[in-house]
């Protein structure tokens, strides 16, 4: 039997085409997300998102790791959005147990990395979804830029070059921001594909995120700490989300991109960029992050 995620891609988007109709027409039985994961891009978010996704009391969306409702399809309306949740009645019957033996309400999710680097996705969440809860994986803004641009090459939507990259995101960028909040119905792809250096500058926007929901609603946690250690980084998770204990068998790595290693100029003129701003983070979160931590200052 073909699994759904190893189905062609017509017959998935023939299955999304149909769940978008049927969950407009049943909205107001489907569930909203009680939390969100909201970055970053190319932060490790797909794999914490599986991991997530496993858990037994943890309901993620229909076809869709991310909907990217509040970033780009915010103009289709929350019954929209309701559509590509499972229905309340039916999650709840099939609630699962954690391995500490406690049952927990479902409670609905799901993931998008430009949720957290968006102008207006923060507002919309926060007037949307009252009391949700916020998930932040961070990862060395350096290693994160080169990341994602590799992956936007992949893609298509980037052609030039890292470093030309680099150079041009200035330009590429400039005016988008005044752009999205003139006209919410629009879709900047310079500032969703093109923001290597932006998206890494964290200090704000997670200051941002703590002005909007409280820091009780936000957790901050580290692609390093969850990939070099998962447990005790998962087990804080649930136990912030009121979930059951419990675990997958295994947490496995996804959508890594492999490619020849950032070159020395480039690491230098990255990390300097990224010094200040990885300062205000220290500040902000009373510790150092984990890609400043003196055990891994060597390692990138």
């Amino acid at each position: 039997m073909i699994s759904r995620r190893d189905a062609p891609q017509w017959v998935k988007e023939a299955g999304r085409a149909a769940t978008r109709a049927g969950g407009r027409l049943t909205s107001g039985a489907r569930m909203l997300p009680d939390f969100l994961m909201v970055g970053t891009q190319r932060g490790g978010t797909t794999s914490l998102f599986r991991a997530l996704a496993a858990h037994p009391a943890v309901v993620p969306p229909n076809f869709h790791k991310g909907v990217h409702y509040f970033d780009v399809n915010y103009p289709r309306g929350l019954g929209w959005y309701r559509g590509h949740f499972p229905v309340r009645a039916l999650a709840g019957r099939n609630a699962g147990t954690g391995q500490d033996g406690n049952t927990a309400r479902p409670q609905a999710f799901e993931s998008a990395g430009y949720y957290m680097h968006h102008p207006l996705a923060p507002e919309r969440i926060a007037r949307d979804l009252p009391g949700v809860k916020l998930i932040v994986l961070l990862r060395d803004p350096v290693i994160r830029a080169y990341s994602a641009h590799k992956h936007e090459l992949a893609r298509g939507f980037e052609t030039e070059e890292f470093e030309r990259a680099l150079d041009l995101e200035p330009e590429r960028i400039a005016g988008e921001i005044e752009k999205i909040r003139a006209d919410p119905a629009y879709v900047s792809h310079s500032h969703r594909h093109h923001s290597y250096l932006d998206r890494g500058q964290y200090a704000d926007q997670i200051e941002h995120l703590f002005e909007l929901f409280g820091r009780d609603r936000v957790l901050v946690r580290y692609a390093e700490d969850f990939f070099s250690e998962p447990e005790p980084c998962y087990d804080s998770i649930l136990e912030f989300l009121g979930l059951p204990q419990w675990r997958p068998p295994s947490f496995e790595r996804h959508n890594a991109r492999p490619g020849s290693p950032l070159p020395d100029h480039l690491l230098r003129r990255l990390s300097e960029h990224y010094a200040p701003w990885d300062d205000k983070l220290a500040a902000l979160l009373g510790a150092e992050p984990a890609w400043r931590r003196p055990e891994r200052s060597t390692v990138r």
